[in-house]
């Protein structure tokens, strides 16, 4: 039976999209309107209200740990929008019990990219970033949607890191359990994601015609206690409490009472690093193959799964070296912000509960995803007349 667990959540607000008339020859990229909407809102459902929830309970309980990730375009809308936000989450990592990992800066998918160096850039950023705002060295990388294969793990074990998570993906564990610490072939220390039971607060809370429902913190207590292994890794998105699940589903008193229902099973809560340190390797994971924790496929489908994402991909792949060339900071940040993966996952095209799922996290309401890559073909082809009229004003001579 788990005597042990590790709650992870992830924090992210992407910079969306502005929609750009066909001639349009401004440096605006993003839409400062919707942005600040979403972020708002989000504040209101979810933010001050889990962090005070939390903060409570860490400071009721001196032995209760958690797990979080901070997109860098997160904490900078913090700054531009509410930095009230930000301080409540630099109150909680003041505890001294909760550890932050490090990802990309902006939540991109450049560890896809042939050449590392873009890859390398954004996570050296972010963990800076982590370093200034909350004064702390990330020691667990958790890549953009837990993207991982064997390749990966070694990049990220290159940068200083030691341990990782990903998903717990039945086809590559088979029979074994994600519920033990496994290990890289590079040596990198290895968390899977227990998928049913993150998945049961994450998507299946509020489901009035799920079998379970409602999910009480005594039952789900039981299910971790109940479980084999030596750890139950639940991660999912912070914004589960109180955004995706509204407040009146009951899913903020869940996680109030949480901390105490598990420690009422004696279950202990641990920070990744204290965990990785405390419980033994049970075997070593090979993974040749991309996965993630999306979809029905947990690969990079819901990313790179029909031309029109591959298109976009390729043309902010083939950028990465070239507009270094321009020598213009502010054009770098724009392009490396059109390359957060949530640009990509509002182009899916896939069919019945996946398409469900992308199109809730679309702000571009009555619009699919042909319409949303019209829109963004024509945004990437403005920025590389950008990219080309700066590179002319430097007398660079810059391919795009």
């Amino acid at each position: 039976m788990v005597e042990k667990t590790i709650l992870y959540f992830h924090v992210h607000q992407p910079f969306r999209l502005k929609k750009r008339g066909l001639f349009e020859t401004s440096n605006n990229f993003f839409d400062e309107e919707m942005n600040k909407h979403y972020f708002e809102k989000a504040t209101r459902q979810c933010y001050l209200k889990a962090n005070k929830i939390l903060l409570d309970n860490l400071n009721s309980q001196p032995e209760f740990k958690f797990n979080l990730s901070i997109t860098g375009t997160f904490i900078e809308q913090c700054y531009k929008y509410n930095s009230e936000v930000l301080d409540s989450f630099k109150k909680l990592t003041d505890t001294g019990q909760v550890e932050i990992l490090g990802e990309t800066y902006y939540h991109s998918l450049a560890s896809l990219f042939k050449e590392d160096t873009e890859f390398q850039e954004q996570v050296k950023e972010h963990s800076e970033k982590i370093n200034e705002v909350f004064g702390q060295h990330p020691t667990t990388f958790r890549n953009t949607e837990a993207l991982y294969n064997n390749e990966i793990a070694a990049r990220a074990k290159k940068l200083g890191f030691k341990n990782i998570i990903t998903e717990g993906v039945e086809r590559i564990l088979g029979y074994k359990s994600p519920n033990y610490l496994y290990e890289s072939p590079s040596k990198m220390k290895l968390l899977m994601r227990n998928y049913p039971l993150s998945d049961d607060v994450g998507y299946r809370f509020s489901q009035k015609s799920w079998s379970e429902f409602p999910l009480t913190t005594e039952k789900y207590t039981g299910w971790i206690k109940n479980s084999p292994g030596d750890v139950a890794n639940i991660f999912m998105d912070y914004e589960t409490f109180g955004e995706h699940h509204w407040e009146d589903t009951g899913i903020l008193n869940f996680l109030k009472y949480l901390p105490n229902a598990l420690k009422n099973e004696k279950i202990e809560t641990l920070k990744i690093q204290e965990t990785c340190n405390k419980i033994p390797v049970r075997d070593e994971i090979s993974v040749p193959q991309t996965i993630s924790w999306a979809d029905m496929e947990r690969d990079e489908s819901a990313w790179l799964g029909n031309r029109m994402q591959k298109r976009i991909f390729k043309e902010l792949e083939d950028l990465a070296i070239p507009i270094k060339k321009v020598n213009r900071p502010e054009l770098l940040k724009d392009y490396r912000k059109l390359q957060t993966s949530d640009h990509l996952h509002y182009l899916c095209t896939k069919s019945l509960d996946d398409q469900d799922v992308h199109n809730y996290f679309s702000p571009y309401k009555g619009q699919n995803a042909y319409e949303n890559f019209v829109e963004y073909s024509v945004l990437m082809d403005q920025f590389k007349e950008k990219v080309k009229e700066y590179s002319q004003e430097n007398n660079e001579k810059v391919l795009v």
